[in-house]
């Protein structure tokens, strides 16, 4: 990534009936694989075709590439879109549809042979260059609505749930490809979903949306470690939620648990009464009383297990409920059973606390721990 800004979004708002996307402030590097996430209905589409055009923002200015576009058509913006049901024609084969952007740019026919023939190679797709999108599977017609974006090297390139319809399997050789080609082709990709898997596979940077505003943005990294709400928090699956009371300890806290438990968090000042999580996998498990004994060290019982794909999920009861993940199919993960008896340890970082109040704000109200 360059550093210079392919997109800046200034205070964009729009209304669309019953719905409002408010103050949107964003900007995309150059280069950049970025994503915007967020539950159905977030707004998530709504922001990805005011940026292409297709909607006319009530108030704020978009720029692209240093260019302020607010006012202009979208095939004024230098940009590739690709939506939600690809958009291809219909009546058009694959090196037709191929072939479209590059005809309306009057490009000789040697040059549209030549760049639909490399960007075919590219995709994978040289053998489907006579069918008809009918005879097209999901994926293949993901790749040919993406090969027919890119042809003209747009400096941006804009996909609407490009892997919804595919199956889980799919979906990720597709997501390691589209992150393989934005690397190769050296443009911006902003890419909608609302899957954090997803997300993961393929982005930079995200954002988070929800009901019309952006709540956070950052690295998938930064996000993890220090979510911005409650809502954040639970949409990124940090599980082990509970209510207590803070009091300050150092630069921290420590929160006491109506059924007795104390709990210690760091990086952080909290005082009064609180909603704290811990994500599953920051939990570690040991037969033996060896972690620190300073934070955090609490014996448990295992109350359940559960074998998923890549992990171990523990149900433990530590005088409150947690979970816990422990990675890998290995020798303490097969040893472990209903029923025993462990120590654990999570470190005070791992501990994300939120004031009540501020959690009644952002409209938590009804969340129930599990």
């Amino acid at each position: 990534m360059s550093g210079n800004a392919m997109i800046r979004i200034e205070n964009v708002a729009i209304r669309l009936g019953e719905f409002n996307l408010r103050d949107i402030n964003l900007h995309i590097d150059e280069g950049e694989y970025f994503v915007l996430l967020g539950p159905t209905g977030a707004g998530k589409s709504v922001l990805l075709e005011c940026i292409a055009g297709i909607y006319k923002q009530d108030s704020g200015s978009i720029l692209i590439n240093g260019q302020d576009v607010t006012h202009r058509y979208p095939e004024e913006r230098n940009l590739g879109y690709v939506p939600q049901d690809y958009a291809l024609f219909p009546n058009m084969t694959v090196r037709q549809n191929l072939n479209y952007g590059l005809k309306a740019r009057k490009k000789s026919l040697a040059d549209m042979r030549e760049n639909v023939d490399a960007m075919m190679k590219r995709l994978g797709i040289t053998h489907l260059q006579n069918r008809v999108p009918l005879f097209l599977s999901g994926g293949e017609k993901q790749r040919v609505a993406l090969g027919r974006a890119l042809i003209t090297r747009p400096g941006l390139l804009l996909l609407d749930e490009p892997l919804r319809a595919l199956d889980e399997n799919l979906r990720s050789q597709l997501a390691e490809d589209l992150r393989k080609i934005q690397r190769d082709s050296n443009r911006t990709f902003l890419h909608v979903c609302h899957s954090f898997d997803e997300a993961s596979l393929v982005a930079d940077r995200i954002a988070i949306m929800r009901q019309g505003i952006i709540e956070q943005a950052g690295t998938i990294q930064e996000i993890l470690a220090k979510p911005s709400s409650l809502f954040i928090a639970e949409f990124t699956r940090m599980r082990n939620f509970h209510e207590g009371i803070a009091e300050r300890e150092n630069e921290g806290c420590r929160i006491k648990i109506s059924s007795g438990p104390v709990v210690h968090s760091a990086g952080a000042v909290f005082e009064g009464p609180v909603t704290f999580g811990i994500r599953p996998e920051e939990i570690s498990l040991s037969y033996d009383d060896t972690g620190a004994k300073d934070a955090n060290h609490l014996k448990a019982k295992v109350v359940s297990l559960r074998f998923r794909p890549t992990y171990l999920e523990v149900a433990l009861d530590a005088g409150f409920p947690l979970i816990a993940y422990r990675q890998g199919n290995n020798d303490f993960s097969r040893r472990i059973a209903g029923g025993d008896n462990l120590w654990i340890h999570f470190r005070p970082e791992a501990v994300v606390v939120f004031l009540k109040d501020t959690v009644q704000a952002n409209g938590n109200t009804n969340f129930h721990p599990p």
